[in-house]
Protein backbone atom coordinates (compact mmCIF):
# COMPACT_ATOMS: atom_id res chain seq x y z
CA UNK A 1 0.00 0.00 0.00
CA UNK A 2 1.47 3.40 -0.98
CA UNK A 3 2.59 5.89 1.66
CA UNK A 4 0.16 8.80 1.98
CA UNK A 5 0.59 12.35 3.22
CA UNK A 6 -2.49 12.78 5.43
CA UNK A 7 -3.77 15.96 7.06
CA UNK A 8 -5.92 15.44 10.17
CA UNK A 9 -7.97 18.31 11.55
CA UNK A 10 -10.93 19.13 13.72
CA UNK A 11 -13.50 21.41 12.07
CA UNK A 12 -13.69 24.76 13.80
CA UNK A 13 -16.23 27.57 13.78
CA UNK A 14 -13.84 29.77 11.78
CA UNK A 15 -13.66 27.15 9.01
CA UNK A 16 -17.46 27.12 8.75
CA UNK A 17 -17.84 30.88 9.00
CA UNK A 18 -15.27 31.73 6.30
CA UNK A 19 -16.02 28.94 3.81
CA UNK A 20 -17.82 31.32 1.44
CA UNK A 21 -15.71 34.40 2.13
CA UNK A 22 -13.95 35.77 -0.99
CA UNK A 23 -11.45 37.76 1.11
CA UNK A 24 -10.39 35.41 3.89
CA UNK A 25 -9.84 31.66 4.35
CA UNK A 26 -10.34 29.42 7.36
CA UNK A 27 -7.39 27.45 8.80
CA UNK A 28 -8.17 24.19 6.97
CA UNK A 29 -8.48 25.89 3.58
CA UNK A 30 -5.30 27.92 4.17
CA UNK A 31 -3.28 24.81 5.01
CA UNK A 32 -4.60 22.83 2.02
CA UNK A 33 -3.73 25.69 -0.32
CA UNK A 34 -0.23 26.08 1.16
CA UNK A 35 0.84 22.40 1.15
CA UNK A 36 0.04 19.22 -0.75
CA UNK A 37 -1.67 16.30 0.97
CA UNK A 38 -3.01 13.04 -0.49
CA UNK A 39 -5.87 12.83 1.96
CA UNK A 40 -7.79 15.03 4.40
CA UNK A 41 -9.40 13.54 7.52
CA UNK A 42 -11.90 15.82 9.27
CA UNK A 43 -13.33 15.31 12.75
CA UNK A 44 -16.32 17.39 13.83
CA UNK A 45 -19.18 17.65 16.31
CA UNK A 46 -21.35 19.94 14.17
CA UNK A 47 -24.59 18.93 12.39
CA UNK A 48 -23.91 17.03 9.18
CA UNK A 49 -25.70 19.71 7.16
CA UNK A 50 -23.23 22.40 8.27
CA UNK A 51 -20.15 20.31 7.54
CA UNK A 52 -21.49 19.05 4.20
CA UNK A 53 -21.27 22.52 2.67
CA UNK A 54 -17.70 22.91 3.97
CA UNK A 55 -16.67 19.58 2.41
CA UNK A 56 -18.23 20.58 -0.91
CA UNK A 57 -16.33 23.88 -0.75
CA UNK A 58 -13.04 22.05 -0.03
CA UNK A 59 -13.58 19.67 -2.94
CA UNK A 60 -13.95 22.66 -5.26
CA UNK A 61 -10.20 23.39 -4.95
CA UNK A 62 -8.66 20.28 -3.32
CA UNK A 63 -8.04 17.19 -5.47
CA UNK A 64 -7.27 14.69 -2.68
CA UNK A 65 -9.62 12.37 -0.84
CA UNK A 66 -11.75 13.86 1.93
CA UNK A 67 -12.97 11.73 4.84
CA UNK A 68 -15.13 13.12 7.62
CA UNK A 69 -16.21 11.61 10.91
CA UNK A 70 -18.95 13.00 13.14
CA UNK A 71 -17.98 12.76 16.81
CA UNK A 72 -20.66 12.99 19.52
CA UNK A 73 -19.11 14.98 22.35
CA UNK A 74 -20.60 15.71 25.78
CA UNK A 75 -19.24 19.18 25.13
CA UNK A 76 -16.42 20.50 22.89
CA UNK A 77 -14.02 20.63 25.85
CA UNK A 78 -14.60 17.05 27.10
CA UNK A 79 -11.12 15.53 27.12
CA UNK A 80 -12.24 11.90 27.36
CA UNK A 81 -14.42 12.02 24.23
CA UNK A 82 -11.88 14.09 22.28
CA UNK A 83 -9.04 11.76 23.25
CA UNK A 84 -10.96 8.61 22.25
CA UNK A 85 -11.99 10.07 18.88
CA UNK A 86 -8.54 11.38 17.98
CA UNK A 87 -6.81 8.18 19.07
CA UNK A 88 -9.18 6.01 16.99
CA UNK A 89 -8.57 8.09 13.86
CA UNK A 90 -4.79 8.16 14.19
CA UNK A 91 -4.71 4.45 15.00
CA UNK A 92 -6.80 3.65 11.90
CA UNK A 93 -4.51 5.73 9.67
CA UNK A 94 -1.43 3.93 10.98
CA UNK A 95 -3.19 0.56 10.60
CA UNK A 96 -3.64 1.24 6.87
CA UNK A 97 0.08 1.84 6.48
CA UNK A 98 2.41 2.37 9.43
CA UNK A 99 4.58 4.63 7.26
CA UNK A 100 1.78 7.09 6.45
CA UNK A 101 2.95 10.64 7.10
CA UNK A 102 0.45 12.31 9.43
CA UNK A 103 0.21 16.06 9.90
CA UNK A 104 -2.21 17.45 12.50
CA UNK A 105 -3.68 20.93 11.94
CA UNK A 106 -3.97 22.43 15.45
CA UNK A 107 -5.55 25.84 14.78
CA UNK A 108 -9.16 24.69 14.29
CA UNK A 109 -11.43 23.54 17.11
CA UNK A 110 -11.31 24.16 20.85
CA UNK A 111 -8.22 24.47 23.00
CA UNK A 112 -9.02 21.02 24.42
CA UNK A 113 -8.82 19.55 20.93
CA UNK A 114 -5.47 21.24 20.40
CA UNK A 115 -4.10 20.00 23.73
CA UNK A 116 -5.16 16.40 23.10
CA UNK A 117 -3.82 16.52 19.52
CA UNK A 118 -0.40 17.64 20.76
CA UNK A 119 -0.38 15.06 23.55
CA UNK A 120 -1.25 12.15 21.24
CA UNK A 121 0.88 13.37 18.36
CA UNK A 122 3.93 13.77 20.59
CA UNK A 123 3.57 10.85 22.97
CA UNK A 124 2.18 8.08 20.76
CA UNK A 125 2.18 8.75 17.02
CA UNK A 126 5.16 11.04 16.33
CA UNK A 127 3.14 13.30 14.04
CA UNK A 128 4.02 16.61 12.44
CA UNK A 129 1.98 19.71 13.36
CA UNK A 130 0.87 22.69 11.31
CA UNK A 131 -1.06 25.86 12.11
CA UNK A 132 -2.52 28.90 10.37
CA UNK A 133 -3.01 32.48 11.50
CA UNK A 134 -3.98 35.73 9.81
CA UNK A 135 -0.75 37.39 10.98
CA UNK A 136 1.84 34.69 10.12
CA UNK A 137 0.03 32.54 7.57
CA UNK A 138 0.65 28.78 7.48
CA UNK A 139 3.57 27.70 9.70
CA UNK A 140 4.97 24.63 11.39
CA UNK A 141 4.86 25.43 15.14
CA UNK A 142 7.85 24.99 17.39
CA UNK A 143 6.61 22.82 20.26
CA UNK A 144 9.61 22.97 22.60
CA UNK A 145 9.30 19.69 24.47
CA UNK A 146 9.16 15.98 23.91
CA UNK A 147 6.58 14.28 26.12
CA UNK A 148 8.21 10.90 25.74
CA UNK A 149 11.49 12.27 27.08
CA UNK A 150 10.25 14.64 29.75
CA UNK A 151 7.20 12.94 31.18
CA UNK A 152 7.49 9.19 30.55
CA UNK A 153 9.76 6.75 32.37
CA UNK A 154 12.72 5.32 30.45
CA UNK A 155 11.88 1.81 31.63
CA UNK A 156 8.18 1.97 30.87
CA UNK A 157 5.63 4.31 29.41
CA UNK A 158 2.26 5.42 30.67
CA UNK A 159 -0.35 3.38 28.78
CA UNK A 160 -2.83 4.95 26.42
CA UNK A 161 -5.67 3.66 28.60
CA UNK A 162 -4.14 5.36 31.64
CA UNK A 163 -3.74 8.72 29.90
CA UNK A 164 -7.30 8.48 28.57
CA UNK A 165 -8.62 7.66 32.04
CA UNK A 166 -6.83 10.68 33.52
CA UNK A 167 -8.37 12.98 30.93
CA UNK A 168 -11.88 11.51 31.20
CA UNK A 169 -12.11 12.21 34.94
CA UNK A 170 -14.33 9.14 35.47
CA UNK A 171 -15.50 8.39 38.98
CA UNK A 172 -13.92 5.36 40.72
CA UNK A 173 -16.09 2.24 40.77
CA UNK A 174 -15.63 1.94 44.55
CA UNK A 175 -16.70 5.56 45.13
CA UNK A 176 -18.02 6.31 48.62
CA UNK A 177 -19.34 9.47 50.21
CA UNK A 178 -15.87 10.00 51.70
CA UNK A 179 -14.56 10.47 48.14
CA UNK A 180 -16.73 13.56 47.74
CA UNK A 181 -14.28 16.31 48.70
CA UNK A 182 -15.83 19.30 50.43
CA UNK A 183 -15.61 21.67 53.37
CA UNK A 184 -18.83 23.39 52.41
CA UNK A 185 -21.69 23.13 54.94
CA UNK A 186 -24.14 23.03 52.01
CA UNK A 187 -22.38 20.05 50.42
CA UNK A 188 -22.06 18.25 53.74
CA UNK A 189 -25.85 18.52 54.10
CA UNK A 190 -26.30 17.11 50.59
CA UNK A 191 -23.95 14.20 51.36
CA UNK A 192 -25.93 13.43 54.52
CA UNK A 193 -29.19 13.54 52.55
CA UNK A 194 -27.75 11.24 49.86
CA UNK A 195 -26.55 8.77 52.51
CA UNK A 196 -30.11 8.54 53.88
CA UNK A 197 -31.54 8.06 50.38
CA UNK A 198 -28.96 5.31 49.71
CA UNK A 199 -30.46 3.14 52.47
CA UNK A 200 -33.99 3.47 51.08
CA UNK A 201 -34.58 1.40 47.96
CA UNK A 202 -36.24 4.20 45.97
CA UNK A 203 -35.48 5.78 42.57
CA UNK A 204 -33.14 8.77 42.68
CA UNK A 205 -32.92 11.86 40.47
CA UNK A 206 -29.67 13.84 40.63
CA UNK A 207 -29.80 17.35 39.20
CA UNK A 208 -26.83 19.60 38.52
CA UNK A 209 -24.64 21.29 35.94
CA UNK A 210 -22.01 19.47 33.92
CA UNK A 211 -19.06 18.44 36.05
CA UNK A 212 -20.70 18.79 39.47
CA UNK A 213 -20.18 15.13 40.39
CA UNK A 214 -23.49 13.47 39.53
CA UNK A 215 -21.92 10.13 38.63
CA UNK A 216 -19.73 10.19 41.75
CA UNK A 217 -22.85 10.64 43.90
CA UNK A 218 -24.66 7.88 41.99
CA UNK A 219 -21.85 5.39 42.60
CA UNK A 220 -21.60 6.39 46.25
CA UNK A 221 -25.35 5.82 46.67
CA UNK A 222 -25.12 2.38 45.06
CA UNK A 223 -22.08 1.38 47.11
CA UNK A 224 -23.88 2.40 50.31
CA UNK A 225 -27.11 0.57 49.45
CA UNK A 226 -28.27 -2.99 50.04
CA UNK A 227 -27.59 -3.60 46.33
CA UNK A 228 -23.85 -2.91 46.64
CA UNK A 229 -22.93 -6.55 45.97
CA UNK A 230 -24.90 -6.51 42.71
CA UNK A 231 -23.84 -4.76 39.48
CA UNK A 232 -24.19 -1.04 38.82
CA UNK A 233 -24.37 -0.29 35.11
CA UNK A 234 -23.88 3.19 33.67
CA UNK A 235 -25.74 4.24 30.52
CA UNK A 236 -25.35 7.61 28.79
CA UNK A 237 -28.82 8.22 27.36
CA UNK A 238 -27.56 11.01 25.12
CA UNK A 239 -25.04 8.75 23.38
CA UNK A 240 -27.49 6.06 22.17
CA UNK A 241 -28.76 6.36 18.57
CA UNK A 242 -32.57 6.34 18.61
CA UNK A 243 -32.76 3.11 16.60
CA UNK A 244 -30.63 1.28 19.20
CA UNK A 245 -32.31 2.45 22.41
CA UNK A 246 -34.71 -0.49 22.71
CA UNK A 247 -32.11 -3.18 22.13
CA UNK A 248 -29.67 -1.38 24.46
CA UNK A 249 -32.17 -1.21 27.32
CA UNK A 250 -34.10 -4.42 26.80
CA UNK A 251 -31.86 -6.63 24.63
CA UNK A 252 -32.94 -8.67 21.60
CA UNK A 253 -33.32 -12.25 20.45
CA UNK A 254 -31.54 -13.87 17.53
CA UNK A 255 -33.10 -12.87 14.21
CA UNK A 256 -34.98 -9.88 15.66
CA UNK A 257 -33.54 -7.64 12.94
CA UNK A 258 -30.94 -7.68 10.21
CA UNK A 259 -27.57 -8.33 11.80
CA UNK A 260 -28.95 -9.89 15.00
CA UNK A 261 -27.01 -13.14 14.61
CA UNK A 262 -27.12 -13.89 18.34
CA UNK A 263 -29.34 -13.00 21.27
CA UNK A 264 -28.11 -10.18 23.51
CA UNK A 265 -29.07 -9.13 27.02
CA UNK A 266 -30.02 -5.49 27.57
CA UNK A 267 -29.10 -3.24 30.47
CA UNK A 268 -32.25 -4.08 32.47
CA UNK A 269 -31.48 -7.78 32.39
CA UNK A 270 -27.76 -7.32 33.07
CA UNK A 271 -28.42 -5.02 36.05
CA UNK A 272 -31.08 -7.26 37.62
CA UNK A 273 -30.83 -7.00 41.40
CA UNK A 274 -28.52 -4.00 41.13
CA UNK A 275 -28.58 -0.39 39.97
CA UNK A 276 -28.94 1.24 36.56
CA UNK A 277 -27.50 4.75 36.35
CA UNK A 278 -29.12 6.69 33.50
CA UNK A 279 -26.86 9.65 32.80
CA UNK A 280 -28.14 12.53 30.63
CA UNK A 281 -31.63 11.28 31.47
CA UNK A 282 -33.26 14.33 29.90
CA UNK A 283 -31.99 13.32 26.45
CA UNK A 284 -34.25 10.26 26.15
CA UNK A 285 -36.72 10.56 23.23
CA UNK A 286 -40.41 10.63 24.15
CA UNK A 287 -41.22 7.21 22.67
CA UNK A 288 -38.39 5.65 24.70
CA UNK A 289 -39.72 7.38 27.82
CA UNK A 290 -43.03 5.55 27.35
CA UNK A 291 -41.35 2.13 27.24
CA UNK A 292 -39.10 2.98 30.18
CA UNK A 293 -42.11 4.06 32.25
CA UNK A 294 -43.80 0.71 31.60
CA UNK A 295 -40.78 -1.19 32.93
CA UNK A 296 -40.63 0.96 36.06
CA UNK A 297 -44.36 0.54 36.71
CA UNK A 298 -44.67 -3.20 36.03
CA UNK A 299 -41.14 -4.51 36.55
CA UNK A 300 -41.35 -6.47 33.30
CA UNK A 301 -40.08 -6.05 29.74
CA UNK A 302 -39.78 -7.97 26.48
CA UNK A 303 -36.54 -8.16 24.48
CA UNK A 304 -36.79 -6.86 20.92
CA UNK A 305 -38.20 -9.62 18.69
CA UNK A 306 -39.67 -11.62 21.59
CA UNK A 307 -43.14 -11.87 23.10
CA UNK A 308 -41.80 -13.34 26.35
CA UNK A 309 -42.01 -11.02 29.34
CA UNK A 310 -39.01 -11.01 31.66
CA UNK A 311 -39.00 -9.73 35.22
CA UNK A 312 -36.41 -7.27 36.45
CA UNK A 313 -35.58 -5.77 39.83
CA UNK A 314 -33.47 -2.69 39.15
CA UNK A 315 -32.99 0.51 41.11
CA UNK A 316 -32.93 3.56 38.85
CA UNK A 317 -30.61 6.48 39.53
CA UNK A 318 -31.05 9.16 36.88
CA UNK A 319 -29.03 12.33 36.35
CA UNK A 320 -29.46 15.37 34.15
CA UNK A 321 -28.29 18.96 33.75
CA UNK A 322 -31.62 19.90 32.18
CA UNK A 323 -34.54 21.59 33.91
CA UNK A 324 -37.04 18.73 33.60
CA UNK A 325 -39.94 20.87 34.80
CA UNK A 326 -39.30 23.20 31.86
CA UNK A 327 -38.91 20.18 29.55
CA UNK A 328 -42.32 18.92 30.73
CA UNK A 329 -43.89 22.33 30.11
CA UNK A 330 -42.52 22.27 26.55
CA UNK A 331 -43.77 18.69 25.97
CA UNK A 332 -40.24 17.30 25.67
CA UNK A 333 -40.42 15.11 28.77
CA UNK A 334 -43.20 12.97 30.22
CA UNK A 335 -44.63 14.20 33.50
CA UNK A 336 -45.57 10.68 34.65
CA UNK A 337 -42.01 9.42 34.12
CA UNK A 338 -40.61 12.40 36.01
CA UNK A 339 -42.75 11.71 39.08
CA UNK A 340 -41.95 7.99 38.89
CA UNK A 341 -38.19 8.69 39.09
CA UNK A 342 -38.12 11.90 41.17
CA UNK A 343 -38.54 10.27 44.58
CA UNK A 344 -35.14 10.88 46.13
CA UNK A 345 -34.09 14.20 44.60
CA UNK A 346 -30.57 15.58 45.01
CA UNK A 347 -29.63 19.05 43.74
CA UNK A 348 -25.85 19.45 43.28
CA UNK A 349 -24.73 23.09 43.37
CA UNK A 350 -22.20 24.52 40.89
CA UNK A 351 -18.66 24.93 42.17
CA UNK A 352 -19.15 28.70 42.37
CA UNK A 353 -21.81 28.14 45.07
CA UNK A 354 -19.75 25.73 47.19
CA UNK A 355 -18.60 28.06 49.95
CA UNK A 356 -14.86 27.79 50.61
CA UNK A 357 -14.42 24.57 48.62
CA UNK A 358 -12.14 25.77 45.81
CA UNK A 359 -8.79 25.86 47.69
CA UNK A 360 -9.45 22.58 49.51
CA UNK A 361 -10.71 20.88 46.36
CA UNK A 362 -7.80 22.09 44.19
CA UNK A 363 -5.25 20.70 46.66
CA UNK A 364 -7.10 17.40 47.00
CA UNK A 365 -7.43 16.97 43.22
CA UNK A 366 -3.74 17.73 42.74
CA UNK A 367 -2.84 15.13 45.38
CA UNK A 368 -5.04 12.64 43.51
CA UNK A 369 -3.28 13.44 40.22
CA UNK A 370 0.10 12.95 41.92
CA UNK A 371 -1.09 9.57 43.17
CA UNK A 372 -2.46 8.51 39.79
CA UNK A 373 0.87 9.02 38.00
CA UNK A 374 3.14 7.72 40.78
CA UNK A 375 4.30 4.84 38.54
CA UNK A 376 5.94 7.34 36.21
CA UNK A 377 9.43 7.59 37.69
CA UNK A 378 10.25 10.82 35.82
CA UNK A 379 7.26 12.65 37.29
CA UNK A 380 7.81 14.96 40.26
CA UNK A 381 4.94 15.40 42.72
CA UNK A 382 3.40 18.85 42.38
CA UNK A 383 2.31 21.34 45.01
CA UNK A 384 0.21 24.41 44.39
CA UNK A 385 1.36 27.91 45.32
CA UNK A 386 -0.64 30.49 47.23
CA UNK A 387 -0.79 32.73 44.15
CA UNK A 388 -2.18 29.82 42.11
CA UNK A 389 -4.86 29.15 44.74
CA UNK A 390 -5.85 32.83 44.74
CA UNK A 391 -6.06 32.77 40.95
CA UNK A 392 -8.25 29.65 41.03
CA UNK A 393 -10.60 31.33 43.52
CA UNK A 394 -11.21 34.20 41.08
CA UNK A 395 -12.28 31.96 38.17
CA UNK A 396 -15.88 31.07 37.29
CA UNK A 397 -15.36 27.34 36.46
CA UNK A 398 -18.45 26.73 34.28
CA UNK A 399 -17.27 23.12 33.86
CA UNK A 400 -17.19 22.81 37.66
CA UNK A 401 -15.10 20.06 39.31
CA UNK A 402 -14.39 18.34 35.99
CA UNK A 403 -12.99 21.54 34.50
CA UNK A 404 -10.86 22.22 37.60
CA UNK A 405 -9.46 18.68 37.51
CA UNK A 406 -8.64 18.90 33.79
CA UNK A 407 -6.97 22.30 34.23
CA UNK A 408 -4.76 21.01 37.04
CA UNK A 409 -3.90 17.91 35.01
CA UNK A 410 -2.86 20.03 32.01
CA UNK A 411 -0.76 22.23 34.27
CA UNK A 412 1.12 19.18 35.63
CA UNK A 413 1.81 17.96 32.08
CA UNK A 414 3.62 21.12 31.04
CA UNK A 415 5.31 22.05 34.34
CA UNK A 416 8.50 20.09 35.13
CA UNK A 417 9.07 21.93 38.43
CA UNK A 418 7.45 20.82 41.70
CA UNK A 419 5.28 23.91 42.24
CA UNK A 420 2.35 25.09 40.15
CA UNK A 421 2.31 28.88 39.95
CA UNK A 422 -0.44 31.28 38.91
CA UNK A 423 0.97 31.44 35.38
CA UNK A 424 0.81 27.63 35.07
CA UNK A 425 -2.90 27.59 35.92
CA UNK A 426 -3.59 30.56 33.63
CA UNK A 427 -1.82 28.84 30.71
CA UNK A 428 -3.77 25.62 31.35
CA UNK A 429 -7.20 27.29 31.35
CA UNK A 430 -9.48 26.67 28.39
CA UNK A 431 -10.70 29.96 26.92
CA UNK A 432 -13.88 28.76 25.28
CA UNK A 433 -16.30 31.07 23.45
CA UNK A 434 -18.89 30.20 26.07
CA UNK A 435 -16.75 31.73 28.81
CA UNK A 436 -15.92 34.83 26.83
CA UNK A 437 -19.53 35.49 25.92
CA UNK A 438 -21.10 34.65 29.28
CA UNK A 439 -22.71 37.93 30.27
CA UNK A 440 -23.13 36.61 33.81
CA UNK A 441 -19.38 36.13 34.21
CA UNK A 442 -17.97 39.57 33.42
CA UNK A 443 -15.20 40.93 35.64
CA UNK A 444 -16.78 43.92 37.38
CA UNK A 445 -13.35 45.13 38.51
CA UNK A 446 -12.52 45.80 34.85
CA UNK A 447 -15.70 47.78 34.23
CA UNK A 448 -19.00 46.52 32.79
CA UNK A 449 -21.05 48.06 29.96
CA UNK A 450 -24.42 47.14 31.43
CA UNK A 451 -26.39 48.94 28.69
CA UNK A 452 -24.48 47.04 26.06
CA UNK A 453 -25.11 43.75 27.83
CA UNK A 454 -28.84 44.50 28.05
CA UNK A 455 -28.85 45.23 24.33
CA UNK A 456 -27.15 41.90 23.55
CA UNK A 457 -29.61 40.02 25.76
CA UNK A 458 -32.68 41.76 24.31
CA UNK A 459 -31.64 41.27 20.67
CA UNK A 460 -30.80 37.61 21.31
CA UNK A 461 -34.19 36.65 22.74
CA UNK A 462 -36.29 38.87 20.49
CA UNK A 463 -34.70 37.33 17.41
CA UNK A 464 -35.14 33.81 18.80
CA UNK A 465 -38.80 34.45 19.63
CA UNK A 466 -39.52 35.88 16.17
CA UNK A 467 -37.81 32.93 14.51
CA UNK A 468 -39.78 30.48 16.66
CA UNK A 469 -43.06 32.24 15.78
CA UNK A 470 -42.17 32.59 12.08
CA UNK A 471 -42.23 36.39 12.34
CA UNK A 472 -45.62 36.63 14.08
CA UNK A 473 -45.14 39.59 16.44
CA UNK A 474 -48.26 38.89 18.49
CA UNK A 475 -47.14 35.36 19.34
CA UNK A 476 -43.53 36.46 19.90
CA UNK A 477 -44.67 39.25 22.24
CA UNK A 478 -46.62 36.72 24.29
CA UNK A 479 -43.57 34.43 24.56
CA UNK A 480 -41.44 37.35 25.76
CA UNK A 481 -43.97 38.53 28.34
CA UNK A 482 -44.98 41.73 26.55
CA UNK A 483 -48.59 42.92 26.84
CA UNK A 484 -48.91 43.66 23.12
CA UNK A 485 -47.07 43.37 19.83
CA UNK A 486 -46.69 47.16 19.86
CA UNK A 487 -44.44 46.92 22.95
CA UNK A 488 -42.38 44.33 21.11
CA UNK A 489 -42.14 46.65 18.09
CA UNK A 490 -40.88 49.45 20.35
CA UNK A 491 -38.18 47.17 21.76
CA UNK A 492 -37.22 46.07 18.24
CA UNK A 493 -36.76 49.71 17.23
CA UNK A 494 -34.80 50.47 20.40
CA UNK A 495 -32.36 47.61 19.99
CA UNK A 496 -32.11 47.58 16.20
CA UNK A 497 -33.84 44.26 15.53
CA UNK A 498 -34.98 44.01 11.89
Amino acid sequence: MPIKRILVSWVGSTDLRLQDSPDESGPIQSVLQAEEFDELFLLHNYPQSEVKSLIEHIKSFYAGDVRARHIKLKDPTHFGDIYAAMDNVLQAIKAENKNNQITIQITSGTSSMTAVSILLGKAKYGTRFIQSSREQGVTEPDIPFEIAAEFLSKERSVSTDHISKLFSGDSPEVAAFSDIITQSPEMEMIKAKAAIIAKRDVPVLILGETGTGKELFAKAIHNSSKRKDKPMLVLNCGAIPSELIDTTLFGHVKGAFTGATTSKKGYFEQADGGTLFLDEFGELPLDSQVRLLRVLQQGTFSPVGSTEELKTDVRIIAATNKDLIEEIANNRFREDLFYRVAIGIIHLPPLSKRTGDLPHLAKALLNRINEEVKEDESYKDKKISVSAINFIKKQVWPGNVRELHSTLLRATLWQTDTELKESDIADALISSPRKKNDIMAKDVSQGVDIKGLMSVLAKHYIERALTHCHGNKTEAAELLGFKSYQTLSNWMDKYGVK
